[in-house]
This record gives C-alpha cells, structure tokens and sequence, in this order.
C-alpha cells in the first residue's frame, strides 16, 4: 500500500470512529449536551482533527443521518429489484421501513428529532441524499400501482407523503411508547393500517 493509499485509509478510518462515536453520545446525552470538544475526547483526538472532516456538530449530525437513510434506502432497493407486483412491492416497502424503524430506535428518533440546523428546507441537498433515495422507492411504488391500475390517477407526492406519515405515526408511537400503551400486536397494527389506507387511496380520484 503507497503513502496516498494509507493517508486515505487513516482518513476514512477516522471519519468512521467519528461517526460512530457521534451516534452514541448524540442518542445517549442528547444533541445539544455534545459539543465538538468532548466529541473529540470521546475519540481520543484533538478538536482540529475532527474539524478536517466536519464543519461542525450539525454536519456530523447530518452524516449520521445520512447513514442511516442509507441502510434504508439500499434494503429498498434489495425489495424493487425482486420484480414484485405493484401493490405488494408497496406494502412490502412500507413494512420494511417499520421494521427498519423499530429495529434501530436510537437511529430512527436520532434522525428524525434532532435538528440540522438548517432553518428552511433544502430541496436541492435533499434531491441528492439517502433520504431521498429512500423516499422515491415509496413514489416509484405508487407509480407502478398507478400504471398497473391498482391505484387511480393520484397525486403521487401528496399519496407518499400521507403513507409516510401514517408510517412515520406507527414507528415513533411504538419506539416512545411501547411499553406505556397496550398496543394490540405490532402485526395487526401495521396491517391494518395498510389496509386502510391504501383502500382509501383506491377510492381517491383526482
């Protein structure tokens, strides 16, 4: 291995005991009780070797992020090149992300609840994340519902954006209050809710 080779492994190595460390310390203290510093300690660097590879908090928030819709993203796309029928291409995607979602809580509430520090929407920077890979597999599936003619002329981004919410409701009802709530069997409940709104979907027209 030549010297630029080693630089660039050391350098990938780092950024990986970053990341891995932010996870941690972001689920277990909370984002706001993380500072760069002790960041950097937890990994037994200086400070400055982490500002090589990250701006600030935000953006190490954003990789982890990043990370994680992209562990979503390539399971979906494992499920779109099995060539499963529309509707159940579908409802398999959807109960991936359930289950993707109460299978990394930490992950799924650290994603979804901390802020990026970002004060308005990106729709550029999101066109070219994991998030949005992950997210068009569900508007991808609806078109080929809507194509096949199990579905009507919908509004595509209206319809995922309302399955996702649905979706979104289960996972975070069931990784906060889990154990506080008696849920009927986590089964039935997606299934139902499945059931109901794609039927609801089916009886939309534009």
């Amino acid at each position: 291995m030549g010297i630029v080779e080693r630089r660039q492994r050391q350098k990938e190595q780092l950024r990986r005991e970053i990341l891995t460390a932010a996870r941690t310390m972001f689920a277990d203290e909370g984002f706001e009780a993380v500072t760069m510093r002790k960041l950097a300690a937890r990994i037994e660097y200086s400070p400055t070797a982490i500002y090589l590879h990250f701006k600030d908090k935000h953006a190490v928030l954003e990789a982890v992020c990043e990370e994680t819709f992209g562990l979503l993203a390539e399971r979906l796309g494992k499920l779109a090149a099995k060539g499963l029928p529309p509707v159940e291409f579908l409802r398999e995607g959807l109960r991936i992300y359930v289950q993707f979602g109460l299978q990394h809580p930490s992950d799924y509430t650290l994603t979804f609840s901390m802020r990026s520090g970002k004060d308005e929407a990106d729709p550029e920077g999101f066109a070219a994340s994991a998030g949005f890979r992950a997210f068009d597999y569900l508007r991808q599936a609806l078109r080929g519902c809507i194509e096949a003619g199990d579905l009507p002329d919908l509004d595509v981004d209206v319809a995922a954006q309302s399955l996702w919410a649905a979706m979104h409701g289960i996972v975070s009802l069931l990784i906060a209050h889990g154990g506080l709530f008696p849920f009927v069997s986590r089964k039935k409940l997606v299934e139902h809710t499945l059931d109901t709104m794609i039927a609801g979907l089916q009886s939309t027209a534009r």
